[in-house]
């Protein structure tokens, strides 16, 4: 549900999950899920949904995507899932995520992310999809997938890394940081996490002070000359993820982690 505080500004707040649109014609979106911003299944559709919604305002012109807390996103709340019976919470995370990372992609003006501390697993399919990407010097990013018996989100850390190093992060779950990510060039900017919000802030404005009209056109045109199409590369992954499910890989290692009593990724 929306609310209206003047005809300029506008908030949603569901799950965690807010939208503030500035008169500048920046709509910042914030995640803040304590402890570590893994969201649920409806966390993800939701987050999806209010990134769209906020590129459909004609007021704005571009998005800031951050996070509250410890971390920008540990990807996807895996007790949720292995609390499930079945196989419902799997398949609608993976539906999730989709809708998620697809609405940052298609988002219609151009999303600034900003990624404070670890940024897991969902939270690689975020930034992979986002246009600019900002980092405060305590953030790394890493996809745990295979320790946690699936696979995806390759197809976004693939443009942020080059190939082999991307490999090399898939095979053996390790991290890199954002100061590797900014010597890739992926990362646009590095700074103290005090300094980053006014950091995406600062960089986001720069875009709102073009014509909206061009700017919608640059992100459609960019987007059309991509070198894959991310969406269905992402969809190509998730299926192993659906058969190493179907194997029993999958459910063994969610419950191993859920067991050892880490924090949701």
């Amino acid at each position: 549900m929306f609310y209206f505080a003047s005809p300029t500004h506008w908030e949603a707040r569901v799950s965690g999950i807010s939208t503030t649109i500035h008169p500048d014609g920046i709509a910042e979106v914030v995640v803040d899920r304590p402890p570590v911003n893994a969201l649920t299944v409806a966390g993800w559709f939701e987050l999806g949904r209010q990134v769209t919604v906020a590129g459909e305002n004609p007021n704005v012109r571009c998005v800031v995507l951050r996070a509250e807390g410890r971390g920008f996103n540990a990807g996807v709340d895996i007790k949720e899932m292995q609390q499930t019976e079945g196989f419902s919470a799997l398949i609608g995370a993976n539906k999730g995520c989709f809708a998620a990372f697809k609405g940052v992609y298609e988002c219609l003006v151009p999303v600034v992310t900003a990624v404070n501390g670890f940024c897991l697993g969902g939270g690689i399919g975020l930034v992979g999809n986002s246009d600019i990407i900002v980092a405060s010097e305590d953030a790394f990013f890493g996809l745990p997938e295979v320790d946690r018996g699936a696979l995806g989100a390759a197809t976004h850390l693939a443009r942020l890394v080059p190939q082999h190093k991307m490999r090399a992060m898939v095979y053996t779950a390790t991290n890199a940081t954002a100061q590797e990510l900014h010597h890739y060039g992926s990362v646009l900017e590095v700074v103290p996490k005090s300094e980053l919000r006014a950091t995406a802030m600062r960089i986001a404005g720069q875009i709102a002070a073009k014509r909206g009209n061009v700017i919608r056109a640059a992100k459609q045109s960019l987007n059309g000359i991509d070198l894959w199409d991310v969406n269905r590369s992402y969809r190509y992954e998730q299926g192993f993820t659906f058969e190493l499910n179907l194997a029993g890989d999958g459910d063994a290692a969610r419950d191993a982690f859920v067991t050892d009593g880490k924090e949701a990724t």
